[in-house]
């Protein structure tokens, strides 16, 4: 580094510390700096700074945020040397978009072999690409549909059934995920797995079967996920080389949505240190397009607290760097607290051992001051957490965070313990694809404050928003923030209240500012102020401006990390970095664009659109065909008949 560059920094930081800011207009080091990296203007920048909300240009040095304001203002730090100016075309920019609970190192090495149905507008379209995926799809590798789609996004309001699976992919294992609630395996699966009529039902799940007692090819979570996991995690993996690449595509996906940073929640099969080798490795290479904090997930029931003695001798919250760093515990701390929410079973009750396993691991986490994080779905299942954390508390006082994730049900008394308790709240948008099962379960007036985001953020608790992705839920952040502000599920159920909305400021707050609490990074990240990282994103579409019903297809056009520009296209192709084609040949987003690169489903389908596929003529005596019910009702799921006939019957099979 230069000495000019040091004396640069140096000024930077000193004027950062001591807050001078102009109205208006905010500049690290007046006149002297003429090294900046890169400067944007002409731009219509939505800072989230209260000393400058609004500006037109910016300028980012070694990574962060040197100057904010007019475009003359920011122009004046224009020396010989500088090395990008670009001109934004009056587009919005927004900071990056920062999730603070999804799953993205066990997705990136996942996502090149997974096909998504995201914003595919009829059952015959995704039956369409599951067909050509098989047939592009080498043995003995599977065909994986995951996370991020709803029934109610298609035309024909209803899931496919196996016979249209089996139909679309006669030899190729399938493996289609339903939420976190059921899968539907084709006959090529079932024979991959094993699975016969001599197959018990694995720990976790049940193995649905016919009148002859064979698998018919769903999978139902009852009482649990757990058959979900354990039957995913027996397809072939990538290989590493491939797995790395996945992973930078992944990456590159989440940057063409405006994503520059995420909390990794850890995850089921995603063990530490194995299963970080390839994003570490990545990191090690200088080819991270996102910054990473991640969370150790408990593993296996019975070993949760053994794990966590071993990781703490291993590694410490905070190691790393900005850009891959470890973040704490969770969001698994014992198997025995876990609450699955899957609407359309009834709400779980942890086994009665939670709390004395639960306090363990609790208290060896306070002890050694490590921020934790846990799931937790309803409001019945938080109190019992609350429970022991204040005991716990009492005895070693926590000294960092805690993170209750999800708290779709949470009541007011509990918020508050939470805040008292010096907690957060990490919200996602899972309502958003399973409003309909939870209307129908427990009634539209539960589903108004299901979360209540409104009443934590009044509180003033800290509150981040995130997906939940890939597998229960879309990594779309915009699909999130057309449900924070619309309060509409993907298949337009209208679940909230006026009174329960947020404006779009307040929305993209929460995945800025608010996430950036959740790793602790509230000083650096979040805002476009001097001496925060220089991450933003330059919008498709004015964020602050589209009419409610584009929201969903809004993408980033330019995206930057630290000063780097990470993903350009449109008007700023020339600055999009070369990324290797995707690997292997037969990966899906080598064959089908990405869904970020689709035009958004941006409402569901008129009625006349809502005709039966073909195979729908093939009824079921035992459950009925009805998807009338499915197109003007909330899914019925205490009436096997209208449920399983609107759903695509698993007898289908047969």
């Amino acid at each position: 580094m230069s000495t000019r560059r040091r004396a640069v920094l140096a000024g930077l930081g000193a004027t950062t510390a001591l807050g001078l800011f102009r109205p208006r207009f905010a500049l690290a080091q007046e006149k002297t700096m003429t090294e900046t990296t890169l400067i944007l203007r002409n731009g219509k920048i939505t800072t989230l700074d209260p000393q400058t909300p609004d500006a037109t240009a910016i300028a980012i040095i070694d990574g962060k945020v040197a100057a904010v304001g007019t475009d003359a203002d920011v122009m004046r730090l224009h020396g010989d040397d500088v090395e990008k100016v670009i001109d934004l075309r009056g587009r919005r920019v927004i900071p990056g978009l920062n999730d603070s609970h999804t799953h993205v190192i066990r997705g990136g090495l996942n996502y090149n072999m997974e096909l998504r149905w995201e914003n595919v507008p009829s059952v015959s379209d995704a039956l369409a690409m599951l067909r050509k995926q098989a047939a592009n799809t080498p043995a003995p590798q599977w065909v994986r549909v995951v996370g991020g789609w709803s029934e109610f996004q298609f035309a024909e309001r209803r899931m496919p059934t196996l016979e249209e699976i089996n139909d679309a992919a006669p030899d190729t294992p399938v493996f289609v995920l339903h939420l976190y609630a059921a899968a539907l395996l084709n006959r090529a699966a079932l024979k991959a797995l094993g699975f016969t009529k001599d197959t018990p039902n694995p720990p976790g799940g049940e193995i649905a079967r016919d009148e002859k007692g064979n698998p018919t090819g769903m999978l139902i979570a009852r009482p649990s996920a757990l058959i979900l996991y354990s039957t995913l995690a027996q397809g072939p993996k990538l290989a590493i080389e491939d797995q790395k690449n996945s992973t930078r595509h992944f990456m590159r996906e989440l940057n063409r949505l405006g994503v520059t940073s995420v909390i990794d929640a850890g995850g089921g099969g995603q063990n530490y240190p194995q299963d970080y080798d390839v994003i570490q490795s990545l990191h090690d290479a200088g080819e991270m397009t996102l910054r990473v904090a991640y969370n150790l997930f408990a593993q296996t029931a019975g070993q949760e607290l053994s794990d966590y003695e071993r990781w703490i001798g291993m590694t410490e919250p905070g190691a790393g760097d900005d850009w891959l760093r470890m973040n704490g515990a969770g969001e698994n701390l014992a198997w025995s607290a876990a609450d699955f929410e899957n609407f359309l079973e009834p709400r779980p009750e942890p086994a009665p051992v939670m709390e004395e396993e639960l306090e363990r691991i609790v208290e060896l986490l306070a002890t050694n001051e490590w921020p934790f994080r846990i799931h937790a779905t309803y409001d019945e299942t938080i109190d019992r957490f609350l429970n022991v954390f204040e005991r716990v508390n009492g005895n070693t006082p926590f000294k960092t965070r805690f993170i209750i994730d999800h708290a779709e049900t949470i009541s007011t008394r509990n918020i508050e313990r939470i805040k008292a308790l010096g907690g957060g709240i990490a919200t996602q948008h899972r309502m958003a694809f399973q409003g309909e099962y939870f209307v129908d379960r427990y009634g539209a007036q539960a589903a108004d404050a299901t979360p209540p985001i409104r009443e934590m953020l009044n509180t003033g608790l800290p509150v981040g928003a995130g997906t939940d992705a890939t597998r229960v839920a879309s990594y779309d952040p915009w699909v999130s923030m057309h449900w924070l502000t619309t309060g509409k599920t993907v298949g337009g159920m209208t679940l909230y209240g006026d009174d329960r909305l947020l404006n779009r400021e307040e929305a993209l707050a929460l995945w800025t500012t608010g996430s950036a609490w959740f790793s602790g990074e509230q000083s650096v990240k979040g805002r476009l102020s001097v001496g925060m990282y220089g991450d933003l994103a330059v919008l498709s579409d004015d964020l602050m401006a589209v009419p409610d019903a584009k929201l969903r297809g809004i993408t980033s056009v330019m995206t930057v990390v630290g000063g780097r520009i990470v993903f350009a296209e449109g008007d700023f192709t020339e600055h999009n970095p070369p990324l290797p084609p995707a690997s292997p040949d037969w990966a899906a987003n080598a064959l089908f664009a990405s869904p970020a690169e689709r035009q958004a489903s941006l409402a569901p389908a008129s009625l006349d659109m809502r005709a039966c596929h073909d195979g729908c003529t093939n009824g079921c005596g035992l459950h009925g065909h009805s998807h009338g019910i499915a197109w003007t009702n909330p899914i019925p799921v205490r009436d096997a008949s209208a449920f399983w006939g609107a759903l695509g019957c698993a007898c289908f099979a047969v």
